[in-house]
């Protein structure tokens, strides 16, 4: 059964404590679950690849940002809904809290009322098969349905190839008519004359192609009223390529690999909330990561002060000249933590930059309220990033509070890599205080290993103590 938080806490830490602000990206499938039993899941499904499948993201601002759906991106949307519906008549008790298509991906919070027949996952791999399905038979190469599906900024690339010059006025009309005869179709004020000459007959092969460059019949070369759309979209032509390959592979417009489906089961009182306000979210957060890219991108090889780490954000906070460290005790008081906090206040009110690994209660505290008053941080994770090479390193992103604090320019977070954690410097700075603190405490010191877990954490507050220097 999956860990009980503790019962002490408060109803928002509980949802914190299962909504973990870092990596939303990993596999949460719980060992020993019955998942036909009574309970709260949350899905992420993404298209293979994150393709745009299902309509793009728009909107002037962060506040107005909306996914336009496209037709088979409205199609799922109604798919999702109708779910309890159609598994009602399987003996499936459902009810489906939100739901959230994305362009690239969609959100699923869903309630299993009643013991299930069989587990959730055949109910999500029903929704799966029958949106494949829909897509195989109605969007996928072409025709009207295909335009429609496909109106968004890509679309040009459809038109590349043979007939690409047919398809665009203007620049490239020339491009068009080379050869001996171009020059007499363009020639001066007698450009009129180009579709009374027999040349010009045989090389357009029809008595109306002039009409084929003027506006009011575009519709009619493109065999469909939304023509003109379709060259607003770069890739689209890729969609069919794409799939080709996919469908040749696997059969299914879903993501294969298990390491970028998500699933949540919701325990905490408190979670639900947050996790249908995050599932609503989801367009303002796309928008602001797509005009930020740099601010959500992973550098694997961030040095400084000699240190080598994998970050993630405003690089800029390093070289911030005025900087603090937080690092308390598990166990210290509670007056002390206060103290702590109005000293870390001060200090970031006249322009520091607060370093901490946020590991014990009071640190956590300390650097929850600077990132509500909208002060900045440097965050050290012993563990925060997918390791390099896997499949979903490619679409991390910080969750939950981070995420706001990433997006808005104030929060690094860094991750010391497996040289750091070894360096000479690091490894007897951290014997030091652990004897140190074993001699306050009248125990004998013995060298912990550099991979236990206790080594670590002091690592990063020695490294964050290097850094502030």
């Amino acid at each position: 059964m999956p860990p009980t938080p503790n019962d002490n806490a408060n109803d928002e830490d509980k949802a914190r404590m299962w909504f973990h602000p870092v990596d939303t990206t990993r596999h949460h499938r719980e060992k020993g679950w019955d998942y036909r039993g009574r309970a709260i899941y949350h899905f992420t499904l993404p298209i293979e690849e994150r393709y745009p499948l299902f309509g793009v993201i728009e909107g002037g601002s962060a506040e107005t940002a909306a996914v336009r759906l496209n037709a088979f991106g409205q199609r799922v949307c109604l798919l999702l809904r109708g779910l309890p519906q159609f598994y009602a008549k399987k003996g499936f008790a459902l009810k489906v809290l939100a739901t959230r298509v994305m362009p690239d991906h969609i959100h699923l919070v869903i309630q299993v009322l009643e013991p299930l027949p069989r587990g959730i996952g055949a109910v999500v791999r029903g929704f799966k098969s029958a949106c494949t399905s829909i897509y195989k038979r109605e969007y996928y190469k072409g025709g009207e349905n295909a335009a429609k599906m496909h109106e968004d900024e890509n679309a040009a690339k459809m038109h590349e190839g043979e007939n690409a010059a047919k398809m665009h006025e203007g620049e490239n009309a020339a491009k068009m008519h080379e050869g001996e005869n171009a020059a007499k179709m363009h020639e001066g004020e007698n450009a009129a004359k180009m579709h009374e000459d027999k040349n010009a007959a045989k090389m357009h092969e029809d008595e109306n192609a002039a009409k084929m460059h003027e506006g009011e019949n575009a519709a009619k070369m493109h065999e469909d009223e939304n023509a003109a759309k379709m060259h607003e979209d770069e890739n689209a032509n890729s969609t069919f390529v794409h799939f080709d390959r996919i469908f040749a592979v696997t059969s299914t417009i879903w993501q294969s690999d298990k390491a970028y489906y998500h699933e949540r089961i919701l325990h905490a009182p408190g979670q639900l909330r947050h996790m249908i306000d995050y599932v609503k979210d989801n367009p303002r957060r796309l928008w602001l990561k797509k005009r930020h890219p740099d601010l959500f991108k992973i550098h694997r090889r961030t040095q400084t002060h000699g240190l080598l780490f994998t970050s993630l954000g405003n690089h800029f906070l390093l070289d911030w000249p005025d900087r603090q460290m937080v690092e308390l005790s598990r166990n210290t008081p509670a007056d002390e933590v206060e103290q702590r906090l109005a000293e870390a206040l001060a200090a970031a009110q006249n322009g520091a930059i607060t370093y901490t690994a946020a590991i014990s209660k009071g640190e956590q505290l300390i650097a929850r309220t600077l990132r509500q008053q909208g002060f900045p941080l440097v965050i050290l994770l012993n563990d925060g990033f997918p390791k390099e090479g896997l499949p979903h390193e490619r679409y991390f992103k910080p969750g939950g509070v981070y995420f706001e604090a990433c997006a808005e320019g104030r929060l690094l977070l860094l991750e010391p890599t497996a040289e750091t954690f070894l360096d000479a410097n690091i490894q007897a700075s951290v014997q030091e205080t652990l004897r140190r603190k074993a001699e306050e405490r009248h125990y004998s010191y013995s060298p912990l290993p550099v991979s236990s877990q206790r080594y670590r954490f002091v690592a990063l507050n020695e490294m964050a103590r290097m850094l502030i220097e």
